[in-house]
């Protein structure tokens, strides 16, 4: 792929049918709606699928897209420390969604998940109102309210989030190993 290595949602939308999209977010967040023809391969099973995004990047170039493109962005560098190049959607789906293109929404028999910014919003808050109720019993719980709040600067500045990575974790964000193995499938077919 040529420079640049982001594409704004116009750009993409032109070479949509000749791209392979790749979704990095978790698979609730894929379910909640994601660009036609993506396939989710959330951001922390990457490295468990790069033999197959080495050998799809070999066919075609690949987009990788998640909800603002701050995962993206991440993914687009790992995949680029493994000598894999991609583009990233400027925005991601969000950006997609705005400027008035379609998302993909599959049939699913799962409760929707939450956005990762949702999930993170609530485990702030309760943290933080935790922290404070707390404090006025012993002053030291006070401290998760300020960890929590130091985490959320560190996470505007350097443009990651933590705590996001450690949601991702939990059984609801996470693909099932069926689901997984159904992409890789996918994505080798491709």
């Amino acid at each position: 792929m040529t420079s640049p290595h982001t594409f704004d949602t116009d750009q993409a939308r032109t070479r949509l049918h000749e791209l392979i999209v790749l979704d990095v977010r978790t698979p609730g967040e894929y379910a909640t709606g994601h660009l036609p023809g993506a396939l989710n391969i959330p951001l922390d099973h990457l490295k468990q699928a790069l033999p197959d995004i080495r050998h799809a990047a070999e066919r075609g170039d690949i987009l990788v897209v998640c909800a603002s493109g701050a995962r993206s962005e991440n993914a687009g560098h790992t995949l680029a420390a493994h000598g894999i190049t991609t583009a990233t959607l400027t925005g991601g789906t969000g950006a997609w969604a705005a400027d008035g293109h379609p998302l993909h929404h599959p049939k699913t028999n799962r409760n929707p998940t939450w956005s990762m910014e949702r999930q993170v919003r609530l485990t702030a808050g309760a943290v933080v109102l935790t922290g404070l109720a707390l404090g006025r019993l012993r002053p030291a719980f006070r401290l998760a309210s300020a960890g929590v709040a130091g985490g959320l600067v560190f996470s505007a500045l350097t443009n990651t989030c933590g705590m996001a990575a450690l949601l991702a974790k939990l059984p609801h964000n996470r693909p099932h190993q069926g689901d997984l193995d159904a992409t890789l499938a996918a994505l080798r077919d491709h």
